[in-house]
């Protein structure tokens, strides 16, 4: 087998077609320099070079040997550069996951800066449901995950380190001709006797069941979609109204008014989940979303040691 000391002396020893100067630069004695070439001949099964009267030169099989010596140390030297471009997050890849509204303004946002900062790092995007990337994150197929407690929390496991990065406060997306929608606030029990557009889970316990429950009512659910942005299309044709995460405002068509709901809005966590140990890349995403401008209706978060939630295995 030969290695890599070996194939290094080879294109030095050919480079210089000397062994005395291949010594100097290799630091070796040169009589340790004409014993590894005679060790590697004997691998090899016959003459590497020809020794003449100053200095040596290649033979046909020190030739045909060079030649793949060179692509060999060319790779190993692209290889250790990628590594430390890896170890340091200005290479390699970096997979990225999101939840729906997250994709709106702060996840596009956190990318433009980091592509801007690292180009080198290829970067993919899944989207999904906060648990599903949370598995993703246990599992090693996602580098870091903007995750949510929306509605009912997210299990975590030991193997994931989870960074808050905002409170994000749902708002009420009303068509641009609805009474209310110049109002500055508009109060929930205002709202007993609309028709609402709500996900498309019909069963269990709800964000907006929660909250309307809390203003003392039961909303009129007469459509259900699954993605926030088909819900926004029913409340622009009058069909209904709905709730709307602030965090997705920026990317709200035009023809609605969003309005805050004061005291009944419900409220969400949004976290940053990265594995242990996180590559350097996904550290450094993490520096852009939490340098990322806080959303009108929400607040950046302090980043903690452990919570008492966090430490118990769900998010608040």
């Amino acid at each position: 087998m030969l290695e890599t000391d070996m194939l290094r002396l080879l294109d030095v020893v050919a480079r210089t077609g000397s062994f005395t100067a291949a010594a100097l630069e290799l630091s070796y004695t040169q009589s340790a320099v004409s014993r590894r070439v005679a060790t590697l001949e004997a691998e090899a099964g016959g003459p590497l070079f020809d020794r003449l009267p100053r200095g040596v030169r290649l033979t046909p099989a020190g030739h045909a040997l060079h030649r793949h010596a060179c692509d060999v140390l060319k790779r190993l030297a692209m290889a250790e550069e990628e590594l430390a471009a890896i170890q340091r997050g200005t290479g390699g890849r970096l997979r990225v996951g999101a939840f729906a509204t997250a994709n709106a303004a702060l996840v596009p946002g956190a990318l433009r800066d980091f592509r801007a900062a690292f180009p080198g790092v290829d970067v993919s995007l899944v989207e999904g449901l906060s648990g599903e990337l949370m598995e993703g994150v246990g599992d090693g197929m996602i580098d870091i995950a903007v995750v949510s407690d929306y509605f009912s929390g997210v299990p975590l496991g030991e193997e994931a380190e989870v960074t808050p990065l905002l409170e994000d406060e749902l708002l009420i997306a009303l068509p641009a001709d609805h009474p209310l929608a110049g109002a500055d606030v508009v109060d929930l029990r205002d709202l007993r006797d609309e028709s609402w557009i709500a996900g498309a889970q019909p069963d269990g316990a709800t964000t907006l069941g929660e909250a309307c429950a809390r203003a003392g009512f039961t909303p009129r659910v007469e459509v259900r979609i699954g993605e926030w942005t088909g819900k926004l299309g029913y409340v622009a044709a009058g069909l209904g109204i709905t709730m709307v995460p602030a965090m997705a405002a920026p990317a709200v068509r035009a023809d609605l008014a969003l309005r805050p709901l004061g005291d009944f809005a419900p409220r969400r966590t949004v976290y940053a989940a990265l594995p242990r140990p996180a590559p350097a890349s996904a550290r450094a995403l993490l520096g852009f979303l939490r340098r990322g401008l806080p959303h009108p209706a929400g607040s950046p978060l302090p980043e903690p040691a452990d919570s008492p939630d966090v430490a118990a295995g769900r998010f608040a």
